[in-house]
């Protein structure tokens, strides 16, 4: 399946994501700088400096490409886009398949081999998103929720000045983020990666009390911090999109679709009609990676067509909350 990560140097295909109960276990992230606008990090904010590799098919990434696309900082950051498909080399790049976007500044095949270039005594996974200075030819992060706060915080030039991260709700967005984490975010790959019934039960049982909780919360204000759409609007986000089209089926979230729920599913759709938003939501990428890349879970890697959604019908968010503060 590809899932592997590097040692000693070389690229192994293979890699154990279980304990011995059966649980998926996601390891940390390892690159953990940060740009920072008057360069005391080391990493200074500059205009062309940095350049990030996405998959549309990633939710964890897929969050920086909204950040960066709701920041105005596209002429500002390079962006390459992998090979929706994970085969024994992992991520790699392409010039021909419809979405991707190959890697224009370090020229390389695969993601593995950037991350060896950035340190070539690095061992571990290979991930996405991947923050890179240019000027160092170096790794500034791999961490998503990071990137995202760089991207929103740290760009002072960009040409929104949205802010996703309002001082006086700085804390309440932390907690959420790190409330919507482990049963949501992560919570579909508990489920969907447990190798036994007792793991994925309980992957699977977090992740719908955790939907129920912020339905209910969503009845009550528009947006999961309050009034604002903020980063954990976003964080939740790439988690709500992939849910019916894959997470569903393909990882036996079953108990209920996100358009079963009246508040998650309006909330979601006046999400996705952000403008730009939409732009970042490569349906194909996401189905072919899913489907294609995990053939532990879909061996004979064949990709359904449905379901057939439309994300673009109105939502009620607005008229909703009203009545709700009545």
């Amino acid at each position: 399946m590809g899932l592997g990560l590097l040692i000693g140097g070389k690229w192994v295909s293979e890699r154990e994501q279980e304990d011995s109960q059966g649980k998926f276990i996601r390891p940390v992230t390892t690159f953990r700088n940060k740009i920072t606008a008057d360069g005391s990090s080391g990493f200074k904010t500059e205009a062309g400096r940095y350049h990030l590799y996405i998959s549309w098919a990633c939710p964890w990434a897929h969050r920086t490409a909204i950040m960066r696309k709701l920041k105005g900082l596209e002429d500002v950051i390079g962006m390459s886009v992998v090979h929706p498909e994970i085969y024994d080399n992992s991520w790699e790049f392409s010039s021909t398949d419809p979405g991707s976007i190959p890697d224009t500044v370090n020229n390389a095949s695969a993601l593995w081999k950037i991350y060896l270039k950035a340190d070539p005594n690095y061992e571990g996974r290979v991930t996405v998103p991947v923050l890179w200075d240019k000027q160092t030819n170096t790794i500034v992060n791999n961490e998503s929720r990071e990137i995202i706060r760089m991207l929103d915080t740290e760009f002072g030039f960009a040409k929104s000045d949205v802010d996703f991260y309002p001082e006086d709700l700085r804390e309440v967005i932390d907690k959420t983020i790190d409330e919507i984490y482990q049963p949501i975010n992560n919570g579909v790959y508990r489920a969907g990666f447990a190798s036994t019934q007792t793991a994925y039960e309980e992957g699977l049982t977090d992740l719908f009390n955790a939907l129920d909780h912020w339905d209910e919360v969503l009845g009550k204000q528009r947006y999961l911090c309050g009034d604002r759409i903020t980063e954990a609007d976003w964080c939740i986000f790439t988690t709500l999109l992939r849910f019916d089209v894959v997470y569903y089926g393909h990882f036996k979230c079953n108990i209920r679709h996100i358009w079963d729920y009246p508040n998650l599913w309006n909330y979601f759709k006046e999400l996705y009609q952000v403008p730009g938003v939409k732009e970042t939501c490569n349906i194909d990428h996401i189905k072919r990676h899913y489907y294609k890349s995990h053939n532990k879970i879909n061996p004979t890697r064949i990709v359904p067509k449905g379901p057939e959604i439309d994300f673009g019908t109105p939502h009620n968010r607005a008229q909703k909350v009203a009545v709700a503060a009545v």
